[in-house]
């Protein structure tokens, strides 16, 4: 019966050496990793950087003059698997010239709950108009406000274009109500 005791004695502390053991390599990993230097993002205010290929939020460009990239063609909208995009054409005038081909997008929408930021409608494109960029944070307050509009999607003008553009609206102030020019 002894014998029998002594062996469940050095089980025992067999058990027990081998619980420290275990208990000293993870505060050996603890305390090795305590002193490692930081990797964390501090996200909003630092933001990692995107790969070159990465797709975000998309942009209707502008050539150079400030004339709208988009022609209307509605390859974007076909080429699209989740179809998030509409796109209504209408003629170009020589008064009111809004792109360089006959036709322009006179409604330009991306529904951008339902896009999968696939980059097909990038691919389509006859004319690079539609891209996307690297922006990714999307968050908002309301459905309504995922639906993007032409406005929204619209680079702003080049500065010149803008300043040229100020200057007409100066030289031609609007007539005021109830006089004729």
């Amino acid at each position: 019966m002894a014998d029998g005791k002594k062996g469940s004695d050095e089980k025992k502390q067999a058990s027990v050496v081998s619980d420290v053991s275990a208990l000293l390599t993870g505060l050996k990993t603890t305390l090795g990793e305590t002193f490692r230097p930081v990797v964390t993002t501090m996200y909003p205010e630092d933001k990692t950087p995107r790969s070159e290929r990465y797709r975000g939020r998309h942009y209707l460009r502008r050539y150079d003059n400030g004339l709208e990239r988009c022609i209307g063609c509605e390859l974007c909208a076909a080429a699209c698997p989740v179809g998030c995009i509409l796109v209504i054409a209408a003629e170009n005038s020589e008064e009111n010239r809004v792109s360089p081909g006959e036709r322009y997008a006179k409604t330009y929408e991306i529904n951008m709950l339902r896009c999968i930021f696939c980059g097909y409608c990038e691919e389509a494109c006859p004319v690079q108009a539609i891209v996307l960029g690297p922006e990714y944070e999307l968050s908002d307050t309301s459905r309504e406000k995922f639906i993007y509009t032409k406005e929204k999607l619209l680079e702003p003008l080049p500065p010149d274009v803008q300043a040229r553009l100020d200057r007409k609206d100066e030289a031609h102030p609007p007539a005021k109500p109830g006089t004729s020019p």
